[in-house]
């Protein structure tokens, strides 16, 4: 099976995925949207889950992507990234959002990354803006990053500029062009949302102007 539509139908059997243009939410970017991926789910469910960590290992190995050590953003990332390094034997840590107040105050979780080649594992990626900020701390710290996992990317054209600017790969396990798909094909996204959600995705900083959401 696809691997990209497979965690497409695990998300929407998971309910991870809602439509809610007539009350949209609001982006760490500060973009609305009128649906949402919640892929915080995927622990509660083991049969599923697996398929993402799989997944994972899959693109890795098929991509013969070279690499040390594993870090999850915090928080979202790091049970995929905990769940991956014990998979494939290899350490993993975790990167803040941002600096401790007390302790170390380090932003880098779990262990030395200095000349070692880090896999950056994210759960979604929208405008790139929280893992590119990641990847920025960890090469502070000496790490050698040139690739990031997702399990979703909505693959925004200015995502795609940053992480190209930034010299990152990034990869995708699924793509929302692909949810919104599966979403139609299984009756999850009815005829009258459908246009909204398409329009949004084609303008997802100008949509919500357009629609008086404010």
């Amino acid at each position: 099976m696809n691997t990209e539509k497979e965690i497409a139908d695990a998300l929407l059997t998971l309910g991870a995925v809602g439509f809610k243009p007539d009350e949209p939410i609001t982006f760490k970017s500060g973009i609305k949207s009128p649906v949402y991926v919640d892929n915080r789910k995927f622990p509660y469910h083991p049969a599923e889950w697996k398929k993402v960590i799989s997944g994972f290992k899959d693109v890795i190995e098929k991509d013969g992507i070279q690499f040390d050590v594993i870090a999850g953003v915090e928080a979202a990332g790091i049970p995929h990234s905990a769940a991956l390094g014990f998979l494939m034997d290899k350490p993993s840590i975790f990167v803040r959002k941002k600096v401790k107040d007390h302790g170390t105050k380090s932003r880098i979780e779990g262990g030395d990354v200095k000349g070692k080649r880090v896999l950056l594992i994210e759960d979604l990626v929208s405008t790139g803006s929280s893992s590119l900020a990641s990847i920025e701390a960890l090469r502070k710290e000496g790490a050698i990053v040139e690739d990031c996992h997702v399990i979703v990317s909505y693959g925004f054209t200015e995502a795609i500029a940053a992480f190209k600017d930034s010299k990152i790969n990034l990869h995708s396990l699924t793509k929302f062009p692909v949810i919104l798909d599966e979403a139609v094909s299984v009756g999850k996204l009815d005829g009258d949302k459908l246009p909204l959600v398409k329009e949004w995705f084609a303008d997802p900083h100008g949509w919500a102007a357009k629609h008086n959401f404010q």
